[in-house]
This record gives C-alpha cells, sequence and structure tokens, in this order.
C-alpha cells in the first residue's frame, strides 16, 4: 500500500514540475535600434506572431520617445514561438506612417531581421525570427 503511495506522490511531482516548466517557457527580446537621425517623436514598435496576423493584429505594441543614434528597448514575458517586428519613427507624432502618393513611406522604418521589401513591406517569411531561448536579441536599422 505504501509503495502506491509513494509512486502517486512522484508521478504527481513529475507531472507538477513538466506542467509548470511549461507555462515558464517565455522570453525577453531585446530591440536594438540604430540610425534614429532624431530626437523629434516616437518609435513605434509592433511585434507579431504569426504570418496571418503580420502589419494587421499587432501581438504587443511599444511607443517610446525617439533618441538621436541609438535605443534599446525591451519586451518581457513573451511566450516561445515565430515572431516578426515592424516599426518606424514616427517623427511628427502622428500615431501613423506617413507615406507618398505611391504609398512609399516617408519617415524610417524597420522590421526584424532587417529585411527589406520589394515593391511593397518586407514578407513574414524575412523578418520571422524564432523565440527559444531566455534572451532573444534583435538589431534594426532604420
Amino acid at each position: 500500500m505504501k509503495t502506491r503511495q509513494y509512486i502517486a506522490l512522484i508521478t504527481f511531482i513529475t507531472l507538477f514540475v513538466f506542467a509548470t516548466n511549461a507555462q515558464n517557457q517565455t522570453s525577453t527580446i531585446e530591440i536594438h535600434i540604430t540610425d534614429i537621425q532624431s530626437a523629434e517623436g516616437t518609435i513605434r514598435i509592433g511585434l507579431y506572431n504569426s504570418e496571418s496576423n503580420f502589419y494587421k493584429q499587432i501581438f504587443r505594441s511599444v511607443a517610446i520617445k525617439a533618441k538621436k543614434g541609438a535605443l534599446k528597448i525591451t519586451l518581457n514575458d513573451i511566450p516561445y514561438g515565430e515572431y516578426a517586428i515592424s516599426l518606424y519613427h514616427d517623427e511628427n507624432n502622428n500615431k501613423k506612417l506617413d507615406s507618398n502618393f505611391f504609398k512609399i513611406p516617408k519617415e524610417p522604418y524597420g522590421t526584424s531581421n532587417n529585411a527589406k521589401g520589394s515593391f511593397g513591406p518586407p514578407k513574414w517569411e524575412d523578418a520571422k525570427f524564432s523565440v527559444s531561448e531566455q534572451i532573444v536579441n534583435q538589431s534594426i536599422e532604420l
């Protein structure tokens, strides 16, 4: 009888430990933004968690006062998975990426992996990155 109780207790503890570890698989993403040309306006960042949501529905967003040169932004408690980042320097603080008649952005912008678009915004495949470690770094040049 004691053996059964002991085995049940060991099984319960093992399942509890595995369940707790699975829930704690979150990461910190450190975004290093370079080549910021002025301290005017705001840097607006969107983190996307799927291809179907890319440029449509932001998973997490951050807006921070611009600083000439470089900035480091930290996003905490990001579940493991695949993500992409899109950001822009909202120089006039109107909360939108200004573009010209041909829809070409007039304000500096960047994407994870420094992905570049061809006749449109960068694609998910080029911008996505894996979050599977405690700290993940992304460097984005404006």
